[in-house]
């Protein structure tokens, strides 16, 4: 099989919108956890969250184009610009986009999007059901992996992946192995969030999942703690450009590292052990 390397990274944190401001902010311990901002979280139990700060998406795509999409896809686009540009494949116009694809991932897609087209819709006086037209694009998960290949004109293997919280992972694993199948020569990767909204939060809040501990929200996300009591939502995007090793050689593309192998398995007895969990509180 063909040899798979990276050779560009981009993200978008709550740590930073950049790759520099990200790493510099986990070598330094920051936290990304605040007080949520989004929305007025009076009645909600878990009032904090790791969102995407100073962010603006008019530095990227006009407002026109903006409008038109949900907030994961904004994060997708400044991640994906980042990586694209890190890589240097924006400045070569010999490349074969026909080989060259985007596998992206979201576990929830458009959320932001379907709450508030439902709920204009529900308080509607006149109960016409009324959508904006791009109800629908804004929302469907794969419609990243659309735009991303719109924006930088690939036409190989374009398609979204969903997996909960694995989604990013297995986005990863299906382009590592388009390219060491030979499907490809390079496959654009990663993922992006934005379920920081109501329904993201009390969804999650009726879970029982969510960390209440709203006094001490920058340390509240503690796995592998006695005192664990739920996860911490985040959002944001993280991009990666995959490539066949002779092909990124050829090309002089700074590499970051080979990707050698991938690993997928189903434990149904944690979901159910965290289902039997939830009844008994």
């Amino acid at each position: 099989m063909k040899r798979v390397v990276i050779s560009g990274i981009g993200a978008v944190t709550p740590l930073g919108n950049n790759i520099e401001e990200y790493w510099n902010g986990l070598v330094n311990g920051q936290s990304g956890a605040d007080m949520i901002t989004h929305f007025d979280t009076e009645h909600f139990r878990t009032k904090f969250a790791c969102e995407v700060k100073n962010f603006d998406i008019e530095n990227y795509i006009n407002r026109k184009e903006a409008r038109k999409m949900d907030r994961f896809c904004h994060y997708a686009i400044a991640s994906a610009d980042e990586a694209m540009a890190d890589s240097g494949l924006n400045e070569d116009t010999s490349l074969n986009k026909e080989r060259m694809g985007i596998i992206w991932a979201s576990g929830i897609g458009g959320l932001e999007t379907f709450q508030n087209e439902v709920k204009a819709y529900s308080t509607s006086a006149t109960g016409i059901p009324k959508f904006n037209p791009f109800f629908i694009p804004k929302m469907i998960i794969d419609i990243s992996a659309g735009h991303l290949s719109i924006r930088y004109g690939f036409k190989g293997p374009n398609f979204s992946v969903v997996s909960a919280c694995a989604s990013s992972t297995n986005a990863m694993i299906d382009a590592l192995n388009y390219i060491r199948l030979g499907k490809a020569d390079v496959v654009l990767t990663g993922g992006s969030e934005a379920a920081i909204t109501e329904p993201g939060i009390a969804g999650f809040n009726a879970m029982k999942a969510l960390s209440e501990r709203n006094d001490d929200p920058q340390t509240a996300s503690r796995p592998f703690d006695l005192d664990r009591n739920g996860f911490v939502m985040g959002e944001g995007g993280g991009a990666l450009i995959l490539e066949e090793y002779e092909h990124a050689k050829a090309r002089g593309a700074k590499i970051y590292a080979e990707v050698i192998g991938d690993g997928a398995t189903g434990d149904a007895h944690i979901l159910l052990h965290h289902i039997q969990r939830v009844k008994e509180q």
